[in-house]
Parts: structure tokens; sequence; C-alpha cells
């Protein structure tokens, strides 16, 4: 199981002056490319001692102060972000072969952005987020469906439904965001853009 990269490479003076503009030409990239769901990440937590864990994510929004995804504050991913707010997030996107490596800091979103949000979603996940108690365990599907009937009942398609104290978003600060492109023979470009007091500082990495 073995493929080898053709793909274009990555130079120096092709990158864009900070990491958020960098990430965002990839994005369009990989939004052309038809990748689906190109917004999907991995998100790496680690939790007061150390012993990490894994899981995807849907990025909801990026800009000059970060990355933004969004969670039930009881979850696992968030429980651990509380103890040890650092965090990695992988973008893979394997049929361009790249991928964007983020290494930062985890804040709390506000409550009126995370309000904004939350208004935006279908009106089924507004009810999911109420109806799941993420990372607990549950009986039986049918205890998460019979939940979820009763806030349906309650909160008829068409009707507003509140924001639960208990869910809202992380942006990801980061420190540090590599990009990486594969390259014949294994020989891949990796481009890393570390933060410094005097701005970004860009490196490249043996492959």
């Amino acid at each position: 199981m073995r493929r080898q990269y053709r793909a274009d490479g990555l130079l120096e003076q092709d990158l864009a002056a900070d990491p958020l503009h960098q990430f965002a030409r990839w994005f369009t990239d990989a939004e052309r490319s038809g990748i689906d769901e190109p917004n999907a990440m991995v998100v790496s937590t680690a939790d007061a001692e150390g012993r990490p864990s894994s899981r995807t994510v849907l990025l909801k929004a990026f800009d000059e102060r970060g990355f933004v995804f969004y969670t039930n504050y009881g979850s696992r991913k968030a429980r651990e972000l509380e103890a040890n707010p650092y965090v990695s997030l992988l973008f893979p996107w394997h049929p361009i072969a790249r991928q964007v490596i983020v290494s930062g800091r985890a804040e709390r979103t506000g409550r009126d952005e995370t309000a904004a949000y939350f208004r935006s979603r279908p009106h089924g996940s507004r009810l999911g987020a109420w109806a799941s108690d993420q990372s607990a365990p549950v009986a039986s599907r049918a205890e998460l469906e019979a939940r979820y009937a009763e806030l349906a009942a309650r909160y008829p398609e068409g009707e507003g439904v509140p924001v639960p104290p208990f869910w809202g978003g992380f942006r990801v600060v980061p420190d540090a965001v590599e990009f990486w492109q594969g390259r014949q023979n294994r020989l891949h470009d990796r481009l890393r853009f570390v933060r410094t007091p005097e701005g970004w500082r860009v490196e490249r990495l043996f492959p």
C-alpha cells in the first residue's frame, strides 16, 4: 500500500505572509478539489496526566484569531481542554496529498458568538445538542431517541430553541501551523509557521 505523490511543491516564496491566509488558500483548494467535508479535522487533546485522545470534529470558522469548533462542555475533549488547553488540529486532505497541522491553545468563545452560531444550525441539530450528554454512557439507542422525541415535541419546527448552557465553542489560537505537501520519493515539503514575539517565522522541516 504505497503511492507516489506527484503534486507540485510548496516553496517559501509561494507562502502567504501568515498562516491563516495560507490556510485560507489551501482550504479553497480543498473545497474546489471535491474533497468531502474539507472542514473535517482531527482534534487531539490530552488530560491532566498527559493521556491523549483524538476525534474528528468539523471546523466552523477561522480568521486571524484562530480556528473554531463547537461541542458540549461536558464532553471528553472539553473536559480535557479545561485541564490542559494545549491542542493539535490535523486536516488530512489525502486526495490532494496535503495536510495542515495546527498546534496551539484552546479558549472558550464568547456566549454571543456561540449563540449566533447555534441559531444558524438546522433545527434538528439544535435539538440534538440538548438531547446528548456527550461522551457520557447511555443505556440504549432508544433512550437517546426518546430524549430527542421529547424535545421535538417541546420545540416544534419553526420554534426557537434556546442555547444549552453546557454547550459552546472553543477557539484554537495557533502557536505553530505546518503545511505538508506530499512529493515524489517521500521528499515531502514541510513548511511551518512558528509564532514569535516579532511575528511569524517560517522554517522548513526534513520530511
